[in-house]
């Protein structure tokens, strides 16, 4: 109905109006969050109600509209045709409703509450992220927290993230990211290894050695990162172990089967004591970081901006580096035995 149409019929205005307001508010916010959460009981979890309440009122709303939103079986919900289009086109309007009303409640007295989804990788969210969990929930008790570890970046409003960890280069415009630490990245060998197969002294010797590798979420081998005569040089070394699990690779590391290249929040213990020595420090790329990401917005909930301050002080006094080589270091030559070659690899810039 075009705004002429309107303003030369009052009454058709009025009519849309009552119609609209009819939609039950409470239906729609419930149906916005199964949608979101993908199950009933989830999404009465997030929102602090029955299943039942969930269940009510996504049927008034249904009954309203004159249309199923979603298919219901004893082991699956999942969102109809008409669903989706009445989701894309309610959820803007909702997300602004919700922000306001959070907003003005974390202005009124009273500590941080409410429910925290966090994402992050594997290996960091295992070695620094969950443990300081317990001393956030002590701190703040009345937030409630919910941690989810995948390698893929989480798409932080279609996936609900509320703060997201990430590793690496960032190109992704549409978070606000802090860096937490720089992310060095070290080529690591046990001594044992060492002793018995020499240690590379260039990128190219690579070639010479078993080497350990990650396989990522996309399904692609982990790319092995330098920088060689100031450039950014990035190879897929030919792998004698793949594992897709950081801690994997760091305890066929440790084993001696094989050199791998692992971040130094994962290898500084182990070469801070000796079990593990590192090589080609003189190559380590110097433009990675471990971040904390989340949605570009003007305000952000008590909740997250305690958490973000909390993991920034904290995960900074950890002693998660190992130091860097001066720029014009270079290891000593370790004799390598004949017969140690163990694959080829490719060199892209």
């Amino acid at each position: 109905m075009s705004i002429i149409a309107l303003s030369r019929d009052p009454s058709a205005h009025q009519d849309l109006l009552a119609s609209s307001l009819s939609a039950s508010y409470a239906g729609v916010i419930a149906f916005i969050t199964v949608a979101n959460e993908g199950s009933f009981s989830r999404a009465a979890d997030r929102l602090g109600i029955g299943r039942s309440a969930v269940s009510r009122s996504v049927r008034k709303l249904e009954g309203q509209l004159g249309a199923r939103l979603f298919r219901r079986t004893t082991r699956a919900t999942s969102i109809t045709r008409e669903g989706e289009l009445f989701y894309e086109n309610c959820r803007p309007g909702i997300e602004r409703i919700l922000q306001a009303l959070e907003e003005m409640r974390d202005l009124r007295e009273g500590p941080p509450q409410g429910r925290l989804r966090i994402s992050a990788p594997h290996g960091f969210g295992r070695k620094v992220v969950a443990p300081l969990m317990a001393d956030f929930r002590a701190r703040y008790p009345a937030v409630a927290l919910e941690l989810m570890l995948e390698e893929r970046p989480a798409d932080m409003a279609t996936d609900g993230v509320d703060v997201a960890f990430r590793d690496g280069r960032l190109e992704d415009s549409q978070v606000i990211a802090k860096q937490l630490i720089p992310m060095r990245m070290h080529v690591c060998a046990s001594p044992g290894y060492a002793a018995r197969h020499g240690l590379p002294q260039s990128v190219e010797e690579l070639a010479a050695h078993a080497c350990i590798n990650q396989r990522l979420a996309n399904g692609r081998l982990q790319g092995w990162d330098f920088k060689v005569d100031g450039r950014p040089c990035s190879i897929t070394p030919e792998a004698d172990i793949v594992v897709n699990d950081p801690s994997l690779a760091i305890r066929a590391a440790l084993d001696g089967q094989g050199l791998a290249q692992l971040p130094a929040y994962q290898a500084c213990e182990a070469l801070r004591d000796g079990t593990l020595v590192e090589c080609l420090a003189h190559v380590a790329p110097d433009d990675h970081g471990h971040y904390l990401c989340y949605l570009s917005r003007q305000q952000l909930p008590k909740r997250v901006r305690v958490f973000i301050d909390f993991m920034t002080t904290r995960i900074r006094a950890l002693d998660l580096d190992w130091p860097a080589p001066a720029p014009d270091a270079r290891p000593q030559a370790v004799a390598m035995p004949v017969g140690a070659v163990a694959g080829a690899v490719a060199i892209g810039v």
